[in-house]
C-alpha cells in the first residue's frame, strides 16, 4: 500500500511537471517570437521563464477573443514597434545600421535590447483589445501613412520614395470597411494620436526638414514590415479567427522592396552634411512616441514612451 501510494503521487507529480512544462514552452514561444526582431549581433537570446516574466513591459494587450492560457491567465504581450532594431534586411557600415539603428536601440529598455537599451522600463497593465480598439488603431494608422504618402508625392526632393511598394493606405482602406461590416461598428473619426503624429510628419514634410522627415519615414514604414506584422498575427489569431488583413500584405518580395527603399535612403544620405545627419538621428525620440501613441489603442491608451 505504501508502495502504490508513492508510486502514485510520483506519477501525479510527473503529470503537473510535464502540463506545466508544456504550458510554459508554449508561452515562451509566442512571447520569443516578438523578440525576435533583433538582428545581427541583437539576436535574441535564450530565455528562461524567470527572464521573460520579468520582461513583460512596453505594449501590453490582452486580446479578447483569444483563449485564455492554461495557467487561467492571458499572457501579457510585448512588442517593440521600431524599425531599427527589427529590420533584418540592413547591412552593416552605412547610416541606417549604424547611426539610426544606433539611436533606436538606445530607446530600447534592456528587456527590448539587452545589450543596448537605456531607456527606463514602464509598467504596463494588462489589457483586454476590443474589436472597437483595433479599428480605432487602423483608421489612424491609416490617417498617418495618407499624410506620408501626400508628403512623398507632392515634394519633388521625395520623389524617390513614390510607389515604392510600401504605400499602405488602400490596404487600410479595405481592413476598415472590413471591421466595420464584420462586426457591425461604426467608423470612427481620427482619433488624437493619428491627428497629433500627422502634424508632425506635415510640419517636417518641406524641403527645409527632409532630414527629420525621412527618419519618421524610414521607422514608420519599416517598423509595420516586421514588428508591426507580429501585432497583425496576435489579433487575426484572437480577434478575427485568424484572418490576415490587407495591411499586412504586399506585392511582391517584401525584402527585394525594403532593400530597394533602403538603398535610396542611403543614396540620400550620402549627399547629406554632418549636420543634416545629426538633424535625422535625433528626430528617433520623436519616431518612438508617434508610433507609440498610435499603438496605445491596443493596450487601453498605455504608451511605453
Amino acid at each position: 500500500m505504501h508502495a502504490s501510494c508513492i508510486c502514485a503521487l510520483i506519477f501525479f507529480l510527473f503529470f503537473i511537471s510535464t502540463k506545466h512544462r508544456r504550458i510554459m514552452r508554449n508561452y515562451l514561444l509566442a512571447i520569443t517570437a516578438l523578440y525576435a526582431f533583433f538582428d545581427g549581433d541583437h539576436q535574441v537570446s535564450s530565455f528562461t521563464s524567470t527572464t521573460l516574466l520579468e520582461r513583460r513591459t512596453n505594449h501590453a494587450f490582452v486580446p479578447r477573443q483569444g483563449k485564455a492560457s492554461r495557467t487561467g491567465r492571458n499572457p501579457v504581450v510585448t512588442i517593440s514597434m521600431t524599425a531599427s532594431s527589427i529590420d533584418a534586411t540592413a547591412s552593416t557600415g552605412n547610416f541606417i545600421e549604424t547611426e539610426l539603428r544606433g539611436a533606436a536601440m538606445r530607446l530600447h529598455t534592456r528587456s527590448q535590447a539587452p545589450k543596448e537599451g537605456q531607456a527606463k522600463e514602464k509598467k504596463m497593465e494588462p489589457y483586454v483589445t476590443t474589436h472597437a480598439d483595433y479599428l480605432a488603431f487602423l483608421v489612424d494608422s491609416q490617417h498617418v501613412y495618407q499624410t506620408f504618402e501626400d508628403i512623398v508625392n507632392s515634394v519633388d526632393e521625395l520623389s524617390v520614395y513614390r510607389n515604392t511598394g510600401l504605400e499602405r493606405v488602400q490596404r487600410l482602406e479595405t481592413d476598415i470597411e472590413f471591421m466595420v461590416n464584420e462586426f457591425g461598428l461604426e467608423r470612427p473619426t481620427v482619433g488624437k494620436p493619428g491627428l497629433e503624429y500627422a502634424e508632425v510628419i506635415r510640419n517636417l514634410g518641406t524641403p527645409g526638414t527632409i532630414p527629420e522627415f525621412l527618419c519618421h519615414f524610414y521607422n514608420f514604414y519599416f517598423a509595420h514590415t516586421a514588428g508591426g506584422r507580429m501585432i497583425g498575427k496576435q489579433m487575426a489569431a484572437l480577434l478575427l479567427n485568424k484572418k490576415t488583413l490587407e495591411f499586412y500584405k504586399w506585392d511582391g518580395d517584401l525584402n527585394e522592396i525594403k532593400a530597394r527603399v533602403k538603398n535610396d535612403i542611403e543614396e540620400m544620405v550620402a549627399q547629406w552634411s554632418r549636420e543634416e545627419k545629426n538633424r535625422c538621428v535625433a528626430e528617433t525620440a520623436g519616431a518612438f512616441q508617434g508610433g507609440g501613441a498610435l499603438n496605445s489603442y491596443l493596450s487601453g491608451g498605455q504608451s511605453p514612451h
